[in-house]
């Protein structure tokens, strides 16, 4: 079971308020943030998630926690008439939104406001799901990947992006030091909210990855899991059907 981290110690509000409101501080900040704090490397991981549902020719995908609409965006060369960016932060959708008008893909991508563990569609209704670095907010990670497997299409591609914790010697010690220290100092320069870069290592080094998110997969009714690790393990793509 993946560890509860509680990003505002001092609220009364649960987990799932307190992130959307950690979202809607950061969201401004949130794109140029990600691309310092990755080197970059964000980008080329979300066009291998493209790239593997692309091979599956989707008309229909659900990109759930989208945030500012990153992976919904670049999701738009898979050829699919319909994407929908859902994300329980309106701060980070308004910034997704903007962004779609930029490109001029309203006719394609409609961003959503909605909950992962309540989403508002009708079972198996997409070709395709995506969450990029989106399952470890989950309040209830397996309530939330049992509602992705019921609107998932049968024989549905769902993809997850995540962040994970190297093994090998020495990069899981370099992580370690990179996301303790050097990841919350580079947040608090960049963001006005000094405790959400904190959070989003800490949640990090607590969620469950490789086998163990298998298994949580294969739980929550998917099959055909496997994990694709990418960049010494700092992050690991999933594959599964339903």
């Amino acid at each position: 079971m993946a560890q509860h981290v509680n990003p505002y110690k001092d609220s009364d509000l649960g987990k799932k308020a307190q992130v959307t409101q950690m979202f809607d501080t950061i969201s401004k900040n949130y794109d140029g943030l990600n691309r310092v704090i990755s080197l970059g490397i964000d980008v080329k991981w979300r066009n291998k998630v493209v790239k593997i549902l692309a091979g599956t020719n989707p008309e229909k995908i659900l990109d759930i926690a989208t945030g500012t609409g990153d992976l919904a965006i670049n999701l738009n060369r898979t050829g699919a008439k319909q994407i929908i960016g859902l994300d329980i932060s309106p701060g980070m959708l308004a910034v997704g939104k903007e962004k779609v008008t930029e490109k001029k893909l309203d006719q394609t991508i409609e961003m959503v406001l909605g909950d992962s563990e309540n989403l508002p569609f009708e079972a198996n209704t997409f070709d395709a799901i995506t969450v990029a670095f989106g399952v470890r907010n989950f309040e209830n990670l397996e309530k939330g990947l049992t509602e992705i497997n019921r609107v998932l299409k049968p024989g549905g591609t769902f993809v997850v992006l995540e962040t994970s914790v190297p093994t090998k010697f020495p990069f899981k010690q370099g992580y370690q030091l990179y996301s303790r220290y050097i990841l919350p100092t580079i947040g608090k320069l960049f963001s006005k909210d000094k405790v959400a870069y904190k959070y989003l290592s800490e949640s990090a080094a607590v969620f469950p990855f490789g086998e163990a998110f298998n298994n949580i997969l294969k739980k929550t009714g998917f099959i055909r899991v496997e994990n694709k690790p990418q960049t010494l393990g700092v992050a690991t793509i999933y594959v599964a059907s339903k």
